[in-house]
């Protein structure tokens, strides 16, 4: 059945510079077609010559138009949609960022519709599509691929927050990547360590350049020269990374300390550990994870919590509910490192201590 001013978008105030986001009557008007007739390409219905199909498709694309498939459910009643995209929830930080979100949509009435990327570009656009193809209030999204550009489009729509990583004209929530890890990485230096290792994710990935290039100021500052065989990138699987960290640590000339920049990378780090029975390095994970405090000695973290940036997410959604056309803000916000004991073990000759992971 057709959608047709079902399928148009609702006006809203516009963001600067923007221009006022397509409806169906402007891709009708572009293709010199019908109503009737777009809404029956948008819904993929036969009866539509192909050469009028690709009109009507060229200027759906021309004009970024998004056709709304629950304006009228929420017409009649329905809770208004938070959209969140984000990397993979099976990532510690990001599983506890969107139960924030959900709890935070429940009590404004709202529900969430949720896509996870699996770090995928493509797949990242197709989540992007598809939720938009719903009337959505607003989204929070984790980009991966996706660029400023993409972003500005859909914020013709309904106001768009991202988290963990900055898009140009778009709000932000973050943390001083590069900050917290030179702080980290300093910490591991205070402790004695010359032999830092760091295992991270793709060096093409914002954040993991950010702080990979953070790790790199602390030995700079310390005059530490830094040895590139010492820091690897992870794949996503946890038995491959813990590969990777395994690898490392076999190493003859091992590292004394590791700096891992995601906890995904902790935790695939922490089973090489226990696995090879490695005694005696140093770690500090960005990230907290579940059990990181139960470990010997327990696991010294850069508080990224995910707690706090889901709120100010959220909050930041909220007032662009009221004033969509303010101009977007990057939201900083802090952390510290929490000591527990992991990350502030001297240099030893690696067996020489207590097994990191085990009882004592």
């Amino acid at each position: 059945m057709a959608h047709d001013e079902d399928a148009e978008a609702g006006a809203t105030a516009l963001p600067r510079g923007a221009h006022p986001r397509a409806r169906i009557t402007d891709v009708a008007e572009r293709a010199r077609v019908s109503i009737k007739t777009v809404s029956r390409v948008v819904n993929d219905e036969p009866g539509v010559r192909e050469e009028t199909r690709t009109r009507v498709r060229a200027a759906i694309d021309d004009l970024g138009f998004v056709p709304n498939t629950t304006a009228r459910s929420l017409k009649t009643g329905g809770q208004d949609a938070i959209g969140v995209v984000i990397d993979a929830i099976s990532d510690p930080f990001f599983a506890d960022l969107v139960s924030v979100l959900e709890e935070l949509a429940a009590e404004h009435g709202m529900s969430l519709l949720f896509a996870s990327t699996g770090f995928d570009a493509d797949r990242e656009r197709g989540d992007l599509q598809r939720l938009a193809g719903h009337q959505l209030r607003g989204l929070i999204i984790a980009p991966v691929g996706v660029s400023a550009e993409e972003l500005q489009v859909l914020r013709r729509r309904f106001p768009i927050v991202s988290v963990d990583r900055v898009r140009e004209g778009i709000d932000s929530v973050i943390v001083d990547d590069f900050g917290a890890a030179r702080d980290a990485a300093r910490h591991l230096v205070e402790q004695g360590h010359r032999r830092i290792g760091f295992i991270g994710d793709d060096p093409a990935y914002p954040t993991n350049s950010a702080r990979l290039a953070g790790f790199r100021a602390a030995l700079d500052e310390a005059g530490i020269p830094v040895d590139e065989s010492l820091i690897v990138g992870h794949p996503r699987t946890r038995s491959a990374m813990a590969d990777v960290s395994a690898a490392l640590l076999a190493r003859p000339d091992a590292p004394t300390a590791v700096l891992c920049a995601t906890s995904r990378a902790a935790i695939a780090t922490m089973d090489a550990i226990r696995a090879a029975g490695t005694q005696g390095l140093a770690l500090i994970s960005f990230g907290d994870f579940e059990l990181a405090d139960l470990f010997t000695p327990a696991i010294t973290v850069v508080d990224h919590v995910p707690r706090p940036i889901a709120t100010a997410a959220f909050q930041r959604l909220l007032e662009l509910f009221d004033d969509p056309a303010s101009e977007p803000q990057r939201i900083v916000l802090p952390t510290s490192l929490i000591q527990r004991g992991s990350g502030e073990l001297p240099p030893r000759a690696m067996g020489a201590s207590t097994l990191l992971g085990a009882e004592s």
